[in-house]
């Protein structure tokens, strides 16, 4: 095992977040997403599965939205032109992203939603 290259690609995965960071508003948004997610979660007291979950739901996010960066990114290289398969391509990725985070939000609502009835009543 080559430990430079190794050492290398961790350099080139941070590349690939802190340009994503800068280039995609949608990535930075579901950022302060996180930051007030886990902030409620650590006032409200959640479990250790509630945590798991919570957790999992971010990174997952953060994760379709460097794959949808990437095929973004890709389909542009490919054919810079206005295709109408180039343009489905793009639709369908953006399209995961948003299934995702309503999934998301409705693993949150079903998280939180019971912790801020016993707040609120």
């Amino acid at each position: 095992m080559n430990f430079r290259k190794f050492f290398r690609s961790f350099i080139y995965a941070a590349n690939g977040i802190c340009h994503v960071l800068k280039s995609e508003q949608n990535f930075r948004f579901h950022v302060f997403a996180a930051i007030v997610v886990t902030t409620v979660g650590m006032l409200t007291g959640l479990s250790q599965i509630e945590w798991i979950i919570i957790v999992l739901s971010i990174f997952g996010m953060f994760m379709i939205e460097l794959v949808n960066a990437s095929i973004e990114r890709i389909v542009d290289l490919v054919t810079p032109e206005l295709h109408p398969l180039a343009k489905q391509a793009k639709d369908l990725a953006a399209g995961a992203c948003l299934i995702y985070a309503i999934c998301t939000v409705i693993v949150g609502l079903i998280i939180f939603i019971p912790k801020w009835s016993g707040i609120i009543l």
